[in-house]
């Protein structure tokens, strides 16, 4: 057993001038009631009650109950033993295309909506990874670092959303983002997994000069084109509201097939929330294939055992000073 506050045990050291105290008050009959009434005491034998010899078990259960307390707020813990896991030992960044034209509904509600919906289960199905969220539209930044709490991870992925930056594509830049935040991880796998829906129109870093990077810090990409093939509906605002049109969809699938192919990763063409699902379990199951054992402690809160305790003592503390001892008046 170990404490994962020792230093709060040192507050026991309290307890030494408060029995010194009590021990103190007694001897010098400072306890003793200044009051004094008739009784035909005096005529009996002056033996050893049942209520002498209890009269200081209430401060030994007050005593109890303290030193219970401050062991339980130092929280005692158990490690004995071992647990064995699998893990991948791999971070991946999410780099989502939020440009406008994500709002295009040949998805069910629309692309970026399906997209969040299907990344969220991705994350829900690899609890040992370090995952990241990177989005970009005309320009780019880090939704959520690398970590591994998931609740976290999920409710950032549910704020994502269109209208939040300047609007366009900068594919090269969301995937340099992407890389600044894999660069310096000493994971076994690094891997982006970057999903647009458009031709790269905006941005300082080129598309191939971001997958360069990539390549050189030996950083996996998979690339995912968002799309139905031909026209896609399109809401549209108009003076009569908001209107549905077929617009072009237009997906520089060339360029994301030689992002993908330098870093020597995949592309992957997603014309439904169906094919996307297949698209993210396969990735899943691609990635799944590099795995590590690791082992560590298991470890047993221990603090509730000693909370009890002073639970127990403090009512029965209670019952014998109230109840059983109780003068009156």
């Amino acid at each position: 057993m170990f404490f994962e506050y020792p230093k709060l045990l040192f507050l026991l050291l309290l307890l030494v001038p408060l029995a010194g105290w009590y021990l103190y008050r007694e001897l010098k009959g400072k306890n003793v009631p200044s009051l004094q009434v008739s009784s035909l005491q005096p005529f009996f034998k002056d033996g050893i009650s049942f209520r002498k010899i209890i009269y200081h078990v209430p401060f030994a259960l007050r005593m109890i109950t303290l030193a219970a307390l401050i062991i339980a707020i130092a929280r005692p813990r158990s490690s004995s033993d071992y647990e064995t896991t699998s893990t991948e030992g791999i971070d991946i960044m999410l780099a989502m295309d939020v440009s406008t034209s994500m709002l295009a509904r040949d998805f069910q509600p629309d692309r970026i909506a399906a997209a969040k919906d299907i990344a969220i289960q991705f994350i829900a199905e690899r609890p040992t990874d370090r995952i990241g969220i990177v989005v970009f539209a005309g320009e780019s930044y880090t939704q959520c670092p690398l970590t591994t709490d998931r609740i976290t991870l999920i409710n950032m992925m549910k704020e994502v959303q269109t209208g939040l930056m300047e609007d366009g594509t900068a594919i090269g830049n969301g995937l340099a983002t992407a890389v600044a935040r894999l660069k310096d991880s000493d994971a076994v796998s690094r891997v982006v997994i970057l999903l647009t829906d458009g031709v790269n129109n905006r941005g300082e870093v080129t598309p191939l000069t971001a997958a360069e990077i990539a390549r050189t810090y030996g950083i996996r990409v998979y690339t995912i084109g968002v799309g139905a093939h031909g026209m896609a509906p399109y809401p549209i605002m108009t003076p009569y509201g908001v209107q549905i049109q077929q617009v072009k969809v237009e997906i520089d699938e060339d360029l994301l097939k030689q992002i993908a192919g330098i870093t020597g990763g995949e592309y992957f063409r997603a014309t439904d929330n169906t094919k996307l699902l297949s698209i993210y379990n396969q990735i899943n199951q691609m990635e799944k294939s590099r795995t590590l054992v690791d082992s560590f402690p298991v470890y047993r809160e221990m603090f509730m055992k000693f909370a009890l305790v002073a639970l127990f003592a403090l009512a029965l503390e209670f019952l014998l000073r109230w109840i059983v001892l109780r003068r009156i008046p």
